[in-house]
């Protein structure tokens, strides 16, 4: 039997080409596995929006500027990865280049919603129905991506670092040694992953388009691009009580269907994968005892 649970110091992971991302409260910490089979380890102070301007870790707004930083971590690892993985020199994003990226995550984000009430709109519903076929659309259409490119080979990688991402946190709440031998037995499913976002955010899409006033076509179509950072806002703060509260059984009710589709979105790591995790997570709680936060 392992030691009592512990507090996470992780926020939020990701997995990263080759590697393995973690998010603790001050610091951000990124361990990738080179094709000299070392591990190589960046570490970087997080100074959040957040906590620098009190206004913006208000409820609701903070969860906005928080998907707003996890983009910018989450692409910034993968710049990282990328080279570390070909051994190549990190150069750090243009303005430019920034913009493109930003520009193509609106758009991914925009489709996603636009898409399915589009599909929707051709059956001829209105009222509760629409919203309910269209939030089946909605999940249709991210369950067909997510099988798509699980059958790429070399994406299978990617989703077997994220079940050692998950793995290894699992194994430190748990309060057991990070070690491979330990962390192998934990589970790769975790219920603040982010696919248990992606469900909150179908769930309140549904209720939130039911309280707009009816309209026409062009006004439903262009609310749902509006409000994606509204969604997104209520979804942070669901999760973040989910997080409080993940004992409790009606929120691992409403959480189980995230967690069951985490074994799409991730598969069983191989040990020198465990490696990297717990790298990762050793220096994240090394950092986080330094500086006692």
């Amino acid at each position: 039997m392992g030691k009592p649970r512990e507090e996470s110091l992780a926020f939020g992971g990701q997995a990263l080409i080759e590697g393995v991302m973690i998010r603790g409260k001050r610091h951000l910490v990124m361990s990738v596995r080179q094709p000299s089979g070392e591990i190589l380890t960046q570490t970087q102070e997080i100074n959040s929006l957040t906590q620098r301007h009190r206004a913006l870790g208000l409820p609701f707004i903070r969860g906005i500027i928080a998907l707003g930083e996890t983009m910018y971590m989450g692409v910034k690892g993968i710049a990282f990865s990328a080279n570390a993985a070909l051994e190549e020199e990190e150069e750090e994003f243009t303005w430019k280049e920034w913009a493109i990226v930003i520009v193509l995550t609106v758009a991914m984000s925009s489709l996603f919603f636009v898409i399915p009430f589009l599909v929707t709109s051709l059956l001829n519903l209105t009222g509760i129905l629409f919203n309910l076929v269209e939030a089946t659309v909605r999940l249709a259409l991210f369950l067909g991506y997510m099988t798509l490119i699980s059958l790429w080979g070399e994406f299978k990688r990617v989703l077997q670092y994220h079940g050692a991402e998950h793995k290894t946190i699992n194994a430190h709440e748990h309060g057991v040694d990070l070690d491979v031998e330990s962390v192998r037995d934990h589970s790769r499913l975790h219920r603040r992953c982010g696919t248990s976002f992606i469900f909150i955010v179908i769930i309140v899409s549904v209720l939130l388009f039911s309280i707009m006033p009816r309209a026409e076509f062009w006004p439903r179509l262009a609310y749902r691009i509006v409000l994606i950072p509204v969604l997104g806002a209520i979804s942070y703060e669901l999760l973040r009580f989910s997080a409080k509260h993940e004992d409790s059984i009606v929120i691992r009710l409403l959480t189980a269907p995230g967690v069951f589709f985490q074994h799409l979105t991730t598969k069983e790591p191989e040990d020198p994968m465990l490696e990297v995790a717990i790298e990762a997570v050793k220096e994240v709680i090394r950092l986080s005892s330094s500086t006692g936060t």
